[in-house]
């Protein structure tokens, strides 16, 4: 196996394992941390963009969380009440992360200013993310046939901060991470080229 597709599906791992710990609870509780899905799908974009084994592992990544949303509602007891017709729509959603991570791979540096920017470019993402989530459970869950647009919005608008900042909470523990790393193997890295 190529030195890439090993350090794609170590990537791999790493993202699935994040997903099968936290996938269970969105919001948390003092016993589960967080869903990280949406930063899951954000690094996945960026970390693996070069990679030929990107789609894949997205759909690895798609194949999991579906399959932790069923053993949740089928097993762990979690309630059904999100899993409408909309709830198909995730996928896209996950995509739009995804294919962001991935176009902003090109952009980014493992610099302070460049974690900054991904922080940014992760904000703008989970935003647009909870607003087309959303606007697919209204539309397409059947759950919401009397109730207007605006009246909805008023009612998950409490949700918003909430859901944007636990995605940029995980994008910045694993960004800021490999940052610190990658700060401290600079200095190996110049003494080894001045020698």
């Amino acid at each position: 196996m190529k030195a890439v597709e090993v350090r794609s599906w170590l990537v791999a791992l790493g993202l699935m394992l994040v997903i099968a710990l936290t996938r269970f609870n969105h919001f948390g509780s003092s016993l589960a941390v967080p869903d990280a899905s949406l930063a899951v799908f954000i690094l996945g974009g960026l970390y693996l963009a070069r990679s030929p084994l990107a789609m894949p592992i997205f759909l690895v990544l798609l194949t999991e969380s579906a399959a932790i949303d069923y053993y949740a509602i089928s097993i762990g007891g979690i309630s059904d009440w999100c899993v409408t017709p909309a709830y198909g729509l995730l996928a896209v959603v996950y995509g739009m992360l995804w294919a962001v991570g991935r176009l902003y791979a090109t952009r980014h540096s493992l610099t302070t200013s460049g974690f900054f920017n991904l922080l940014a470019v992760a904000t703008v993402a989970s935003s647009a993310a909870f607003i087309l989530s959303n606007v697919a459970f209204y539309l397409f869950s059947g759950r919401y046939a009397a109730m207007s647009a605006i009246e909805y919005t008023s009612r998950v608008k409490e949700y918003f901060s909430s859901y944007v900042l636990v995605a940029l909470f995980y994008v910045a523990l694993i960004a800021g991470v490999q940052l610190v790393i990658a700060a401290l193997r600079r200095p190996t890295q110049q003494k080894t080229h001045a020698q």
